[in-house]
């Protein structure tokens, strides 16, 4: 079902908190976001539900908020999915054209794609995306468009991810719940990727790296294409954790401190900063303390940067080249620092992935946050494909593979 009067809805379903953003065609190609609402959610742990009925109140109240915002009743959204136990694999797999004149048929490129994700899969789990990365034929390889050409023999390379069915299942579960039908789910990296990237990231090589509360994915791009999924079990609430446990801290307090005042590089700090006291207040006790936000740091950068050294490793054992560097996105890259830190760890180009403020118009207002780049992606993701206005001057990143794998996603679900 599609909202009334085409109106695209990206649901962002995050385990710290929900996001909803409502978007229009606008007549210069971009999206106008026409209402923005979030909540804070309850009932979530690494992207799984572990209590059905609170992740319900809290995707309601934030599209209650994102309807008063913008006027507008929705019935559907596309929704981000995600857990720390999603895989990716690139395959490959080969098929005779059968059409006529050896000429490429879009049933020739089904069955070549369908031949490439032919695997076996553990017990309850399932294939939740499939994205064409090439195409070769007889042997040229570097095709995006086979469909018209003239070959006798097609190989697809295909991304492969998949995932237990049950994760996807209850998040749909609670979705409709809430009274909204789901027009799509989107891998959350990708969906971070289509507000954020630009076509020269995807098509010379980057990271992106989306760091949620309790989970971190990574997509690796390279010629146009997803070339490498990765998941990481950790994320902002570990800093959270150790802000808890050395300043002696409840949790609501410490994540106050890394919001007001985290930093993970020393480095940034000058003089004054790290003689600047910090007032507490440890658990269980009625009188405060002080302590300077060089102690603070000193907590957080060790952690920052045994969590980046993860992800690098990760990158490397890809053997992706990342010519356009790492883009960190999701609500912890935003602490102060990040940026600095990943530069050095990965010892490529760094910078925070923003929603693109040259594909959007309408309420921007507290959207300029990279902790609202999968809702914009999503939001994105749903104009073009569901209410089919995406055609215009504001070209998203990864367009083209977007545009490639979106036509064939009903086809392979």
């Amino acid at each position: 079902m599609l909202n009334q009067q085409g109106h695209a809805v990206g649901l962002d379903i995050g385990t710290s908190r929900v996001r909803c953003v409502i978007g229009e065609a606008a007549e210069d190609g971009k999206m106008n976001v026409v209402g923005i609402g979030q909540a804070e959610s309850k009932g979530l742990r690494s992207g799984i539900v572990t209590t059905a009925k609170a992740v319900v109140e809290s995707i309601s109240k934030a599209i209650e908020e994102a309807e008063r915002v913008s006027g507008i009743e929705i019935q559907a959204a596309t929704v981000n999915l995600s857990g720390e136990h999603l895989q990716g694999e690139s395959k490959s797999g080969v098929v005779a054209v059968a059409g006529a004149g050896r000429e490429i048929s879009d049933d020739d490129v089904e069955r070549a794609i369908e031949s490439a994700s032919a695997m076996q899969l553990p017990a309850g789990w399932e294939i939740v995306d499939r994205l064409p990365q090439e195409f070769i034929i007889d042997g040229q390889d570097g095709i995006t468009e086979p469909i018209g050409m003239r070959g006798s023999r097609l190989e697809a390379l295909v991304h492969v991810v998949s995932s237990p069915s049950a994760a996807s299942q209850n998040i749909i579960k609670a979705v409709n719940n809430a009274g909204l039908e789901i027009e799509q789910m989107i891998l959350e990296p990708l969906a971070a990727s289509t507000g954020t990237l630009t076509d020269d990231d995807t098509e010379y090589g980057c990271a992106l790296v989306n760091m949620g509360s309790e989970i971190t994915s990574m997509m690796i791009f390279g010629r146009g294409a997803v070339q490498h999924t990765a998941v990481f079990p950790f994320g902002g609430m570990q800093f959270t954790k150790d802000i808890a446990t050395g300043l002696r801290v409840s949790i609501s307090d410490a994540e106050k401190i890394k919001r007001r005042t985290g930093c993970v590089a020393g480095f940034l700090l000058s003089d004054d900063e790290r003689n600047e006291a910090i007032e507490i207040t440890p658990v269980g006790r009625s009188e405060t303390r002080e302590l300077s936000k060089e102690i603070l740091c000193d907590i957080l950068q060790p952690r920052a940067v045994e969590l980046l050294q993860y992800i690098a490793q990760e990158v490397a054992g890809s053997g992706q080249q990342i010519s356009s560097g790492v883009i960190l996105t999701g609500g912890t890259s935003s602490i102060r620092g990040m940026v600095e830190v990943a530069e050095q760890v990965f010892d490529a180009p760094t910078r925070v992935g923003y929603p693109r403020e040259d594909l959007l118009g309408g309420l921007l207002d507290g959207l300029h946050s990279p902790e609202w780049s999968v809702a914009v992606g999503l939001a994105l993701t749903s104009l073009r494909s569901g209410a089919g206005s995406g055609s215009g001057s504001g070209r998203s990143a990864g367009r083209k593979v977007a545009e490639w794998f979106e036509n064939f996603r009903g086809k392979f679900k």
